[in-house]
């Protein structure tokens, strides 16, 4: 009973900047586990907020809402939280990884913080999986379920309160406008026109001044910034150097003020089939885990596809998003670039056989061409003891990139 009773404190204070006199919920709107309604100002008897809450495991209560001047807040409460009222604090979010900003909070309330939600991040909220909330020493992570549709209700809440009044309040989630149009007013794109979309892929540090080698398809139409984080990390933009379509490789290269604490070594020693090796990547990013992924397997082949010697073929699993990721041996160094698996529907429809776990990476003597041609003073090590996959995973973490982009429609279809 004390959490409902924090649930609706929490709503009633949220909305506004003074909202602590404020009744309600007038209506209600139900999202999965999102409650909420809209609320009234008792000073002034109007109109003051729409407002959702709901309860995580970790103790926090996350409570977003809308006031009647069109903005947007996001707040963190706790029954365990003690802040001094007018105290400030930073809160970085990163959603899935890969957006990431800073919200500035003010504890209006003993127990909570609330924070001014700018557009974009709104946007970035509803359509995100995770969020990561970090605060000094804090860091808890929020599985996002339900946050277009409830975005969409108090949208829709807000609109039909200021049109309608408090007394005509009812379902705000029956009617709500689809989660892409509101929070803000989209147009629809004129018919044949270029629509963009979030794409992603893996990357992988060749050099202390920050060279990044991925796969030519993951950077192949992109449009606006190219962007690189390490786990945990925020995003920053890199530039193209040079790519090669003919052998799928591209090369970015991160600001000139960004450190790295280490990057990756190419293997120097020939490579046989059955030898093991582990790929890490960033697979189906936004609906699998923000951190990367390690899969192992063998070397199948020292061939691709119709005997093309410039590719591997190997059992360690990949999928979308792996391309560009780092091919590494039993030792730590890299012997290949992931690009990627056989068309399975493609060959299902010419055979009648689906093909099971056939994966293939670039070889390093096509990686070492391309960076000696690009001039890039990466460095090569000879394979030594054997790691285990931890410590590879974990060796591999200061310099492995999820790398992302807005690409055509046009560009996806090509790929």
């Amino acid at each position: 009973m004390w959490l409902k009773s924090f649930v609706v404190a929490s709503l009633l204070q949220v909305g506004v900047i003074s909202a602590a006199h404020a009744a309600g919920p007038f209506g209600s709107v139900n999202v999965g586990n999102w409650i909420g309604g809209a609320f009234s100002n008792d000073q002034t008897g109007g109109f003051s907020h729409c407002a959702a809450t709901t309860p995580y495991a970790n103790g926090v209560i996350l409570v977003v809402s809308q006031n009647a001047a069109g903005t947007w807040s996001l707040a963190f409460a706790s029954p365990g939280y003690r802040f001094n009222k007018g105290e400030n604090a930073a809160i970085d979010v990163t959603f899935d990884g890969q957006e990431q900003a800073r919200l500035y909070a003010t504890a209006y309330q003993s127990n909570m913080l609330t924070a001014i939600m700018p557009l974009n991040v709104v946007r970035t909220f509803q359509k995100a999986s995770l969020m990561v909330a970090t605060a000094g020493r804090a860091v808890l992570n929020f599985d996002l379920t339900s946050t277009g549709p409830v975005i969409a209700a108090l949208a829709n809440c807000v609109s039909k309160v200021k049109a309608d009044g408090l007394d005509k309040a009812g379902d705000f989630t029956k009617g709500a406008a689809k989660p892409a149009a509101t929070a803000e007013k989209q147009a629809s794109p004129p018919a044949g026109s270029k629509v963009a979309r979030a794409r992603s892929g893996t990357g992988f540090v060749v050099s202390a001044g920050g060279h990044v080698v991925t796969n030519n398809h993951v950077i192949n139409g992109c449009v606006g910034d190219i962007r690189g984080n390490l786990t945990g990390e925020a995003a920053m933009v890199l530039r193209v150097v040079s790519t090669d379509a003919n052998n799928d490789l591209a090369l970015l290269q991160a600001p000139s003020t960004t450190a790295f604490k280490d990057f990756a070594r190419i293997r120097d020693r020939s490579f046989h089939s059955g030898d093991s090796v582990v790929a890490i990547g960033f697979p189906y990013h936004g609906l699998l885990s923000s951190d990367f992924t390690v899969t192992t397997g063998i070397v199948s082949s020292l061939s691709g596809m119709r005997n093309d010697t410039r590719f591997l073929q190997i059992s360690a699993p990949v999928q979308p998003g792996n391309s560009g990721g780092p091919l590494f041996d039993t030792t730590g160094q890299i012997v290949g670039v992931v690009t990627g698996k056989i068309p399975g529907l493609r060959i299902a429809a010419a055979t009648g056989d689906i093909p099971e776990n056939i994966n293939f990476a670039i070889k390093t003597g096509a990686l070492r061409d391309f960076l000696d041609n690009s001039v890039v003073p990466y460095q090569t090590a000879e394979p030594k003891g054997e790691l285990k996959t931890t410590d590879i995973a974990g060796n591999a973490r200061a310099y492995t990139m999820l790398i992302s982009c807005n690409a055509t429609e046009q560009a996806d279809a090509k790929r």
